[in-house]
């Protein structure tokens, strides 16, 4: 084999890779620079909220939300390495429901305003429902990928109806 072989070969494989790399770390930033928006609520403001029995420690976010974006990112880089044609489509589904993840910290943490996070995260459910039907055509793998944020959403959502209903 000639040494091209192998160049292409690699820059393919680099492509491929990238299209993970890319959207992991960008899911990652988007969580991090939420956690520093929040940061100051989740000391002075979330303590004092009367919350439900079934809330989980605080240790419990972070660990939940970093597994959360990495299935996130892998998901949306199985569709980004597929060639389908409603790869488009999803694509900018994914985009809006990592918007509406993000603002939901700044409605519900930074603003301390639980109704707009409640609509926000109603809003995140059906977006990431969408997603995760949607993809099922294209990459199934990419589709149960969402189920754990799917499920986690729908806790979270319970969590925040009950910090409005008593608070």
């Amino acid at each position: 084999m000639d040494k091209c072989y192998y160049i292409n070969k690699f820059y393919r494989y680099m492509k491929k890779a990238y299209r993970f790399i890319i959207p992991i770390l960008t899911c990652f930033l988007i969580g991090f620079i939420a956690g520093r928006i929040q940061e100051n609520s989740i000391l002075n403001w979330y303590p004092y909220l009367n919350k439900p029995s079934l809330t989980p420690p605080n240790v419990a976010f972070p660990i939940a939300w970093t597994i959360l974006y990495l299935c996130m990112g892998i998901s949306i880089g199985l569709i980004l390495n597929s060639a389908h044609s409603g790869q488009k489509s999803l694509i900018r589904l994914f985009i809006l429901q990592l918007i509406f993840n993000f603002t939901w910290s700044i409605f519900f943490f930074y603003m301390q305003n639980p109704l707009l996070g409640l609509i926000n995260i109603i809003l995140l459910e059906f977006l990431i429902i969408v997603y995760s039907v949607k993809s099922y055509g294209i990459n199934k793998i990419s589709s149960v990928l969402f189920i754990p944020y799917i499920l986690w959403v729908a806790y979270a959502t319970y969590l925040n109806l009950y910090i409005l209903v008593y608070n």
